[in-house]
């Protein structure tokens, strides 16, 4: 896009205020904070920035509308078809929100066109469809008694998402909180929080009631703690980095025992075993597993460990895709990467580079920003041979793109390094022999393994890891049982 181009782009319509009980206002304090634009560096504009005043407020409307049954006390079918006309409110506006996640988050616009407002529409169509598909159970007790077994909602869910899918994670928790008849307050990332926002209001325009799903933009440390903190709060489902998922199941310690859910650091084992038939594929996936999405994913294909007799041949084919993935304008269509989400993120990736080339691994392509001129926050596709698997490269989370190649010589040494880390989120196994990937699969400590392919991805799997990469699952109808309580109901006949 053109500098005159981008001088005459009709910027949409920001939401800013919170939204509370169906309506929009400022912060009880009256302050705010900048929503930038990560392309350029410069403020979007200046959103609400809610602390515990205006989380109480938002946990109030949703306990109320919770209580007097004007969306939990709906038959199942009529909560149904307010979330499939939410679903088609958001494909009717997919320029207006996709153009949104662009100039908040920095991902290309083609991504969030193709990509996140689409898997958002599906998500709540998916769990709309869901809603009246959910069955208590009878006991098999004796015949002189009846026991009833019943699936409740929870009454008020808290939901504090990450700014790298917004739209997407939002619906991952709201879309199956609602269905099952719940109120939410939601906290968005304060990077990127304006699709939420316009989000909830086409909820309220689909027939979704005033109350029954809040925004409260603001600060992890604010808004985000009051909500973790809150003793009004039933559950709360959180995506977002392990070191702040911990502080989540310490406010519930301290609070009201809430139930927490989490979904937080990955660092993927794509395990490429000599065998494997196409390395052409190989590249593919793992250039796409790691540079989409500026490596912004807590999926990414991060680790690639492949056997040592096959090393180089590879490296070089990724080393040469690289470019493919070289960052541009987000806003062209034909960008496939855009910006890093800040200039705070920015440092951190650049930070995490030049670790990595102190700690002696060999730097084979990228390594820098990009795009300086623009004022943006880009980073060059990176690529790092030779990695130790103990090393920083290997064990931390960058949440960029940076690519850490680690050789094996057996399987079995590739299982060890690939299970090294206190992630376990994701892994994938390349081969040429099936039997084999799916014993090592078996062997692997992680939530999500993809053989003979990367990101596969579909709404009606679960998502969600084991060890510090969280607990509890997002997608699937297995979602859905985060958000209702078991009840029995015994009755002697």
């Amino acid at each position: 896009m053109t500098a005159a181009e981008r001088r005459d782009l009709i910027l949409p319509a920001f939401r800013t205020g919170a939204f509370i009980d169906g309506a929009f206002a400022p912060a009880a304090s009256g302050r705010t904070f900048a929503a930038i634009n990560p392309a350029t560096g410069r403020e979007l504009v200046q959103v609400a920035a809610c602390d515990v005043a205006d989380v109480d407020r938002a946990v109030a409307a949703a306990r109320a509308a919770f209580e007097d049954g004007r969306w939990a006390s709906l038959r199942p079918l009529d909560r149904k078809r307010v979330l499939q006309r939410l679903a088609a409110l958001i494909r009717e506006h997919k320029e207006e929100l996709a153009l949104t996640e662009t100039l908040n988050m920095g991902k290309p616009i083609g991504d969030s066109r193709a990509v996140d407002v689409r898997a958002t529409a599906d998500c709540f169509a998916y769990y709309g469809e869901c809603a009246d598909k959910v069955y208590g159970e009878i006991a098999p007790t004796r015949p002189d008694t009846l026991a009833l077994v019943l699936r409740e909602p929870l009454g008020v869910v808290g939901c504090v998402t990450p700014w790298n899918f917004p739209m997407i994670m939002a619906a991952w928790k709201v879309a199956p909180a609602l269905a099952m008849g719940n109120s939410v307050v939601l906290k968005p990332a304060e990077e990127s929080p304006l699709t939420a926002l316009r989000l909830a209001e086409l909820a309220l325009e689909a027939g979704v009631p005033p109350g029954v799903f809040n925004v409260v933009p603001g600060l992890g440390e604010e808004a985000g703690a009051a909500l973790g903190r809150h003793m009004d709060v039933d559950a709360l489902a959180f995506t977002g980095s392990t070191e702040v998922g911990k502080y989540f199941l310490r406010y519930s310690a301290d609070s009201n025992m809430k139930r927490v859910f989490l979904e937080c650091g990955g660092k993927t084992g794509v395990i490429v075993a000599r065998d494997v038939p196409d390395l052409d594929a190989v590249a593919q996936a793992v250039a796409g597993g790691i540079f989409f999405n500026q490596g912004e994913m807590c999926t990414a294909a991060s680790r690639l460990l492949v056997d040592n007799a096959i090393r180089a041949d590879l490296v070089a084919r990724i080393a040469a895709l690289a470019p493919r993935w070289a960052p541009g304008d987000p806003l062209d269509p034909a960008s496939r990467a855009g910006a890093v989400v800040s200039r705070t993120h920015q440092k951190r990736i650049l930070a995490a580079i030049a670790r990595g080339v102190g700690e002696g691994a060999q730097l084979v392509t990228g390594g820098g920003a990009a795009l300086e001129e623009t004022g943006g926050a880009f980073v060059s596709p990176t690529v790092f041979d030779a990695v130790a698997p103990g090393s920083s490269l290997a064990q931390q989370e960058i949440f960029g793109p940076v690519l850490s190649v680690i050789g094996f010589d057996g399987l079995d040494e590739a299982v060890s390094i690939a299970n090294g880390t206190v992630y376990g989120l994701g892994a994938s196994v390349w081969s040429g022999d099936l039997a084999a990937a799916h014993r090592i699969s078996r062997r692997l400590k992680a939530g999500i393994v993809y053989v003979n392919c990367f990101d596969a991805d579909d709404i009606t799997t679960p998502f969600g890891g084991v060890k510090q990469s969280g607990f509890g699952r997002d997608k699937s109808l297995h979602a859905l049982e985060k958000y209702t309580d078991l009840k029995t109901v015994w009755t002697q006949l």
